[in-house]
Order: C-alpha cells, then structure tokens, then sequence
C-alpha cells in the first residue's frame, strides 16, 4: 500500500518561512466571505473551495465586507452573488496542492459545471483559470480552501459583475 507524503498546511507564496498557524489568522486569511462560501457547503461532503481573498472581493466583484453585511448577515444580493461564485470555484473532492504535479494542467467541473483547469507552478502555487493562488491547503471542515487573488468566474457573470465604464 502507498502511503501519501505529509501535507503541509496554509502555505503561502512566496514563502519565506513557516510558521504555525492559529485557526484566528486562518479566519483572517479566508476572510468573511470566504467563511460565509464555506458555511454554505454541507459539512458532512469533501470540497475544494478555491476562494478569492477578500482583496479579490472588492476589486473584482466590488463586493466590501463593511457595505455588504449587516452583523453576520448577507443582503439577498450579496447572498445571490456569493452563492454564483461558490459555483464556479468548488470541486465536489479534497484536491490538495500535492495532488497537482508541477507543470501539468488538470481540469475539473466545478459544483455547477464550470471547467476548471488546475496547474501548478514551481514555487508551490496553483493557477485556475488563470488566477493564481495566494495561499493553499488550508482545512476547514473537512474540506480544502485555496485562497485566490481573484474571483473564478464565466465570461457572462464577469460581464454581470463588470463595472459600468468598462467595456
């Protein structure tokens, strides 16, 4: 039987040194759209969830967690939104960074059919769709999380969510 090699946790690019992480600075990297993503998934299924950093959110969806929520509650739209995004960028399976082999793209359907084409650079990082991974491998509830810098998405949602003064 083959054993799989350790999996190292929360790691981030361009690594400098490890450290531990406390499940607070893993709350703060998810960020709380992130959380909120994750809280919709069932808990008792295996996911990963390629989230966009809260950085992603604003920029790309101009979505900011101050405007949009109201304690720890989404507004219909937000919601509406959140819940399309969580679509494009979960796979119904754990896919750790290990399990991607440097320079080979894999390719995946997401929850709602969306192709994902997952690859791994050198240093470590995933790229999915073209977005690059901030940080990989974080656990939480059973499933794996890969932080984004940007949002995985159609070319017809971007359309949706693209601001009104740009083409």
């Amino acid at each position: 039987m083959l054993r799989l090699p350790e999996i190292p946790l929360g790691l981030q690019y361009p690594t400098t040194k490890t450290s531990k992480q406390t499940s607070e600075d893993e709350n703060l990297s998810i960020g709380k759209f992130g959380k909120m993503m994750l809280e919709m998934l069932p808990e008792d299924l295996a996911f990963t969830v390629f989230v966009p950093s809260e950085e992603a959110f604003e920029r790309d969806l101009r979505l900011s967690s101050n405007e949009s929520l109201v304690g720890k509650k989404m507004n219909d739209d937000t919601y509406a939104i959140m819940s399309r995004v969580l679509g494009f960028s979960a796979v119904p399976r754990r896919l750790a960074s290990v399990n991607v082999p440097i320079d080979k793209e894999l390719s995946y359907d997401s929850i709602s059919g969306f192709v994902l084409y997952i690859s791994k650079e050198e240093d470590g990082a995933l790229t999915v769709n073209r977005v690059r991974s901030k940080r990989v491998d974080l656990r939480k509830k059973g499933s794996v999380v890969q932080i984004m810098d940007g949002v995985i998405m159609d070319a017809e949602f971007q359309q949706s969510v693209q601001p009104e003064d740009q083409d």
